[in-house]
């Protein structure tokens, strides 16, 4: 399968960094699809549909470096810590999951080493570049969700999903829904989750950050994904260069025992 990641170069100068922790679908050979039937690679439980294609969308617009995965979630969650009890999937949507389902604490480590670190190592690295020449990273998480869950469709054209730092997230909030875009605040999901990638490597290091969720049906083609990438690029745009995102400043987490006030 070669590299569990892919990297895109960027402008030496550049201090946006984007990440796609669910970028892929793919599984090694050797774990025979993990016995499950081959259109589940096709839909959410294995990756998040067009995130991997709006990243490199907006990498290219910036110029600026990237990080995505090469292994799906089944396999083993890059965006999950490692004492979280859903890094590796053992059911999905009440389906057991076979190549899951007995899997030891030995196999579990090997994961990990093999696909796990070496993608959030890659993460870790690009910020260090950026960090190297002068500069303080501005991380963008980028993902997709379903646009119905349980029956209920999902309102929201993109969600903004933020812990308790709000350079970013409350700007570009606004600055989307200005562009009468339906945006969910910490919905469908909540940013606050400790472990996850943008916590380990952005909230607990005082770098400012969001993830951004799209709804998969508008990243369905390749006009779609360019449409959401010149509208987050529109809004990005002015937001990443403001003095407070060139400042490392340690806002907490909602997560913590005893979370700091967020300052907006």
């Amino acid at each position: 399968m070669g590299h569990p990641f892919e990297t895109m170069p960027g402008r030496s100068r550049s201090n946006l960094l984007f990440i796609c922790d669910h970028a892929s679908n793919r599984i090694p050979a050797l774990y025979s699809g993990l016995g499950m039937p081959a259109d589940a690679f096709t839909r959410h439980i294995a990756y998040d549909v067009g995130a991997a294609e709006l990243t490199r969308k907006l990498a290219q617009l910036f110029e600026a470096p990237a990080v995505l995965s090469r292994f799906s979630r089944l396999l083993i969650d890059p965006n999950r810590g490692l004492d979280d009890p859903t890094l590796v999937m053992r059911l999905s949507d009440g389906a057991i999951i076979p190549g899951n389902a007995r899997i030891g604490a030995d196999e579990v480590e090997k994961r990990v080493e093999r696909y796990w670190r070496p993608y959030r190592s890659a993460v870790a690295g690009e910020i260090a570049n950026i960090r190297a020449l002068g500069g303080v990273p501005v991380i963008i998480s980028i993902h997709s969700f379903t646009p119905v869950w349980k029956g209920l469709a999902r309102p929201w054209d993109l969600a903004v999903l933020w812990d308790n730092d709000p350079r970013l997230a409350l700007p570009l909030i606004a600055s989307l829904r200005a562009a009468n875009i339906t945006v969910g605040d910490n919905e469908p999901y909540d940013g606050a989750l400790v472990g996850d990638t943008l916590y380990d490597l952005a909230t607990t290091k005082g770098l400012p950050h969001v993830l951004i969720e799209v709804r998969q049906d508008h990243l369905a083609s390749p006009g779609g994904v360019e449409d959401f990438a010149n509208k987050l690029a529109t809004a990005l745009k002015p937001l990443h260069v403001r003095a407070e995102m060139h400042v490392v400043r340690e806002y907490g987490s909602r997560t913590d025992p005893n979370p700091k006030e967020s300052m907006s």
